[in-house]
């Protein structure tokens, strides 16, 4: 007898339905096809000792079980629940089979019969309400997450027999519900550490206010101990709440990698993703033998933080290039290729030289001529380029440390509201523009239709553009934060002072420095 099931298989961040044929027939021998990995193949011996420990019959006969399409690879060992259920209604041990058709069921089997949770049920859920089923059987730690799809049945379960009893009529299941708008509007608060707390560094918390209201990546150099990770830390507190739309796509990718926290359904708060400088590049962009999302995928629609930038490889820097302008990475094998979302900012830190105290008020640089241009040149000048901020960190003093007198610094929540409504007037300024929501991601034609200076300011610009020596990107990047600095300030027309202070974080063209 034949019975299909329905499962599904994660490539990149999106699903495709699998097809799994169970065909049970005279002769003898178990065959899986249709390109399973080991996990697939291996799951023959999970799924008989399950069905038989759970008081079920695993015929002796010839037994095929096909996984169609089959010129796409099947990993991974949530297969069992779908397979085991064909099995059972080949057999006619299921009263109803053709119900399993209505459903994608998906979960790994242990031996005694108990279902354990699988990567990318988000994902899973949307492909199945866009393919028409009417719900879904999945393990019961993975079916909140799924119910945030509205129009499906989501069923958790924890158990074969659960399964079984439900397809027989003999009990019914009560369907997960989950209200993705009620879950999102349970916003956390914006974390324990506040922008209050940071005695001096004004000019810094300024850039990164431009940084977080415009969406630009930002670079903070300076010595050790001067607060550049501190400050970096504090970032997430003052970027605008996430869209119910943004909350998905990141809930999605984290749930693909199997980095959703447990009882989580929806993630609320930005990711803030801060990898070792001993990552590798295929960690950091994505990919591997099964592609799965990397560290700036993961900090998608968040803040990636590279803290000590040039001790990184050099080959891990480079490979970010691409992504920081397309915002997404392509991960190409021989028969496949895959995108993965890469909508991040990048805030990244470094000591200005190899003693760490070139440029400090108090300290001498003790680095031989010529060490710190060599050390700036670890990273290199297109990566650079794409850094819309290059702000220099100074210590802060010690009558500033131990002052009790200074009055008290704007908290993240009143930073935060101030960046919100440069956001709400820049999701407004492009709400014809699909893709695009933040100065920072426009293309070249809005650069020339919203961010053109004044007469003032574009003669400052161009005064600056031939004493340091600026590149036609550090042009444009110019111009796209003194489009968020004015946006800042309500003003309409972006003006000589704006672009004077965008001119300012350009820190690094300058060709004195480090000479």
């Amino acid at each position: 007898m034949l019975v299909k099931t329905y499962g599904s298989a994660v490539y990149g961040v999106d699903a495709i339905t699998i097809t799994i044929e169970v065909n049970v027939s005279a002769g003898l021998k178990y065959f899986i096809v249709g390109l399973p990995d080991n996990a697939v193949k291996e799951s023959l011996q999970r799924i008989e000792s399950a069905i038989k420990n759970n008081g079920l019959y695993m015929p002796r006969t010839k037994l095929v079980v096909n996984m169609a399409p089959a010129d796409i690879k099947k990993s991974g060992s949530a297969f069992d629940l779908p397979i085991a259920l064909g099995i059972l209604g080949a057999t006619d041990q299921l009263t109803h089979p053709e119900k399993l058709q209505q459903y994608i069921i998906m979960g790994e089997l242990s031996l005694d019969g108990h279902i354990q949770p699988l990567k990318g049920a988000l994902s899973i859920a949307m492909q199945a309400k866009r393919e028409g089923f009417k719900g879904l059987i999945f393990p019961s730690a993975n079916a909140r997450e799924a119910a945030m799809v509205e129009g499906l049945e989501v069923y958790g379960v924890d158990h074969l027999s659960q399964v079984v009893q439900m397809l027989k009529g003999e009990t019914r299941l009560t369907p997960v519900f989950a209200n993705a708008a009620e879950e999102f509007n349970i916003a956390p608060g914006i974390g324990d550490i506040d922008f209050s707390e940071v005695k001096g560094q004004e000019n810094i918390k300024r850039a990164l206010e431009i940084a977080a209201a415009g969406g630009h990546n930002a670079l903070l150099i300076g010595p050790p101990g001067a607060g550049k990770t501190m400050l970096a830390k504090r970032l997430p507190g003052i970027l605008p709440p996430f869209s119910l739309q943004e909350a998905l796509e990141t809930t999605k990718i984290h749930s693909v990698a199997g980095k959703l926290p447990a009882h989580t359904a929806l993630i609320q708060q930005r990711p803030f993703r801060s990898p070792h400088h001993t990552i590798s590049d295929v960690a950091l962009v994505g990919g591997g033998a099964s592609p799965q999302p990397g560290e700036i995928s993961l900090a998608h629609n968040g803040v990636l933080f590279l803290d000590e930038l040039p001790e990184f490889k050099r080959s891990v820097l480079e490979v970010m290039r691409q992504p920081m302008e397309e915002r997404k990475v392509t991960i190409s094998r021989a028969r496949t290729a895959l995108d993965f979302p890469a909508g991040f900012m990048l805030i990244a830190s470094m000591n200005p030289c190899p003693c760490g105290f070139y440029n400090h008020p108090e300290k001498e640089c003790a680095c031989a001529p010529g060490k710190v241009q060599q050390y700036l040149n670890k990273i290199s000048g297109p990566l650079l380029d794409r850094i819309d901020l290059h702000v220099e960190v100074t210590p802060v003093a010690f009558t500033q440390l131990n002052s009790t007198d200074l009055p008290r610094a704007d908290s993240s929540a009143t930073i935060r509201e101030r960046v919100i409504r440069a956001r709400n007037i820049q999701a407004e300024r492009y709400r014809q523009y699909p893709g695009t929501h933040a100065n920072a991601q426009i293309s070249s034609k809005l650069l020339r239709e919203y961010c053109t200076p004044d007469a003032t300011g574009a003669a400052l610009l161009k005064t600056a553009m031939s004493r340091l020596n600026l590149s036609a990107r550090a042009y444009d990047r110019i111009l796209k934060v003194s489009r968020t600095i004015a946006d800042l300030e309500g003003s309409t027309q972006v003006l000589s002072a704006h672009i004077a202070e965008a001119i300012q974080y350009r820190s690094l063209d300058r060709e004195a420095w480090g000479n």
